[in-house]
């Protein structure tokens, strides 16, 4: 209980402050090669607490997915945004990832009077902080990463691993592992592929790969 009342810590103040409605946001898919950056923002009720909220890559799949099941159901508001990879390449991933946030934030049914956001800064005109490893320290923050994780990793099992069985997005769920570079070389990439993110692996073959799909793609149209 010591571990649940300390990633309560943040809220516990919060809320003695007379806040109601405190809004935890994070993102995944930062450092993937393929595909959109995912971010939630959820607010939980007053004196919440969910056993179990943990920084989302240190949890099973299978607890993961019970825990997302019950911060939807016990959530006063939730949004979850994603920036594909071609909005990644044009304004960098760090840009995309805090866009992610604002969209998350601003896609709620209510306006949060704070947020805590993990490592990062949100462009609103609400009061914030940010928290490094908020993910491991604040329940809100925790319940965000989960949502955003079980969401992105279901768009890679089922969605983009239908669309583009090739690259087996299932197994790694678009991360640089050595086997998704192994077939990114054998197939080349997509156009979910990050291109910014591939120029190490790929080198001066990118640009030549890019200009062949993209004049492929004009002629089909």
């Amino acid at each position: 209980m010591d571990e649940v009342n300390d990633q309560l810590a943040y809220e516990k103040s919060l809320w003695q402050q007379g806040m109601e409605f405190i809004a935890g946001v994070d993102e995944v898919g930062r450092g993937c090669l393929f595909g959109d950056v995912v971010s939630a923002a959820v607010v939980l009720p007053v004196g919440l607490v969910l056993e179990g909220i943990n920084d989302s890559k240190k949890l099973t799949e299978k607890k993961r997915e019970q825990l997302y099941d019950q911060i939807i159901e016990q959530a006063i508001a939730y949004h979850i945004a994603c920036i594909p990879a071609h909005i990644v390449d044009e304004i960098n991933i760090k840009q995309a990832a805090r866009l992610a946030m604002k969209q998350a934030v601003e896609g709620l049914n209510i306006k949060p009077q704070y947020i805590l956001v993990d490592a990062e800064s949100i462009e609103l005109p609400i009061p914030q902080q940010a928290i490094i490893k908020g993910d491991a320290k604040s329940q809100s923050i925790g319940a965000a990463s989960i949502l955003a994780k079980v969401t992105r990793d279901r768009l890679c099992r089922d969605e983009w691993n239908e669309q583009y069985p090739y690259y087996q997005l299932a197994k790694h769920k678009g991360y640089g592992t050595k086997l998704h570079n192994e077939l990114i070389i054998e197939h080349g990439p997509s156009p979910m592929h990050r291109k910014t993110f591939l120029k190490k692996l790929l080198g001066d073959e990118l640009e030549h790969i890019w200009a062949a799909m993209n004049a492929q793609a004009s002629t089909s149209d």
